[in-house]
């Protein structure tokens, strides 16, 4: 393993390589198409109900920008629309999306910039979040270190095909401005004004001056009339809050639900993300590895059962890990109870006391966001064959991950670069 030395991954938790190969440097998303990615969707189930499924394949557009887009030619609300997965903006990507009582011909209809629906069937049910097989990717990073590329390429690609770390990437917190997890540990703790300032008014040097200009203003003043005057009219979720505080002074908790309500969620789950992250890095500096199991370990399955390692099944455990049955996990605390295994349990339970928040906290959170909140397993490695070609000086790189897995974190073991140069 080898440190990072990127003060951002050092913020986000993600403060270890698995690979010691010199990075190969360049730069990912040069344009939308060096960024491919195509869902991988589970069967549709019970066909000729009252959901269109469509193919949605966009460029260089955010998800849920998207899907509001669509929703306003259809004439429906947006909440009409749902989806399995979250994919990248700055980038060409496929997936499918389900929309509720539409006729193949409406959807026909809807003419955008960079986006096509291509109609596909119908179901009885909605696409649900994370109701995807996974995500294969082709990406290519331009602009590398062309000294001994090839060599370097090799050696990384074959870590990767062994496990690195699963750290969530970058995006998982916001690419210009990483703030959800902040955002999201202040709902927790109840501290609806402060999630407003932090997602509003906390500004990022790679922003221009006049979105930092209006957000720092807002931040020194919490003057909600002046950021709608300031504001960039592309910020449309600052501007949806700052308008819901000017029609309701002091209402920070109204103005929190004026997002939609998938991407409040995903401000409250950037917190437990965070909290893995920093686990996940401690037990690297602890020297544990991520295929060798300790005595406490929680053990994942293939079909989604549990286990804990002990000193009668350890052995057993390295055997079921090998064999790719079974991956060392992190629990993710939520609303649930906690209950301590050993050694990650432990470091997990100290980060909560850190970060000043508890169960309790989460279910209070689900009941504000209308979204469980539960505990949940994360492995501790990523592993995927990589197919990977060198051009002169551009490398290409083809695979597949599970859903909720980052090609990112698999780029930045290639790259070891500043994580700006990913996004």
């Amino acid at each position: 393993m080898m440190p990072s030395p990127y003060p951002l991954e050092e913020e986000l938790g993600m403060r270890y390589y698995a690979s010691v190969t010199p990075g190969i440097g360049g730069r990912l998303r040069s344009s939308p198409e060096d960024f491919v990615v195509e869902e991988l969707p589970l069967p549709i189930r019970d066909p000729d109900g009252p959901y269109l499924i469509c193919q949605l394949t966009k460029k260089n557009w955010e998800l849920q920008r998207a899907v509001k887009e669509i929703a306003k030619q259809l004439g429906i609300s947006h909440r009409r629309i749902a989806w399995a997965g979250t994919k990248d903006k700055n980038a060409v990507t496929t997936q499918l999306i389900s929309i509720y009582d539409i006729s193949p011909e409406e959807a026909g209809r809807v003419h955008l910039k960079d986006i096509s629906l291509e109609v596909v069937g119908r179901s009885q049910h909605q696409i649900a979040l994370g109701g995807l097989a996974g995500n294969r990717f082709e990406i290519v990073i331009q602009d590398c270190i062309p000294e001994n590329l090839s060599e370097r390429v090799q050696a990384v690609t074959e870590v990767a095909s062994a496990g690195i770390p699963n750290y969530y990437g970058l995006q998982r917190f916001g690419v210009v401005r990483p703030v959800t997890h902040i955002v999201g540990e202040s709902i927790l703790k109840g501290d609806y004004e402060g999630a407003v300032v932090t997602y509003v008014g906390r500004a990022y040097p790679r922003e221009s001056e006049e979105a930092q200009r209006a957000r720092t203003h807002f931040a020194e003043t919490r003057d909600a009339r002046a950021a709608l005057a300031d504001l960039p009219i592309q910020m449309t979720y600052e501007r949806a809050m700052a308008n819901h505080i000017v029609a309701n002074p002091g209402d920070y908790a109204g103005a929190l639900r004026a997002l939609p309500p998938k991407l409040l969620s995903l401000l409250v789950s950037a917190s437990q993300s965070y909290l893995f992250n920093c686990a996940l890095s401690c037990r690297i500096g602890a020297g544990l590895s991520l295929s060798q199991p300790e005595v406490g370990d929680r053990l994942l399955f293939l079909n989604g059962r549990e286990d804990i390692v002990t000193a009668r099944n350890q052995k057993a455990a390295e055997l079921q890990i090998r064999r790719g049955r079974c991956q060392i996990a992190i629990f993710i605390p939520g609303s649930g109870p906690i209950v301590s295994h050993g050694r990650m349990d432990e470091i997990m339970q100290e980060l909560m006391q850190k970060s000043g928040v508890d169960a309790g906290d989460f279910e209070r959170a689900s009941r504000f966001v209308e979204t469980k909140f539960a505990g949940v397993l994360r492995p501790v490695a990523l592993s995927t064959d990589v197919q990977a070609d060198v051009s002169d000086a551009s490398v290409r790189l083809r695979f597949t991950l599970p859903p909720g897995h980052y090609a990112t974190t698999v780029c930045r073991e290639y790259m070891k670069a500043d994580p700006y140069m990913m996004i």
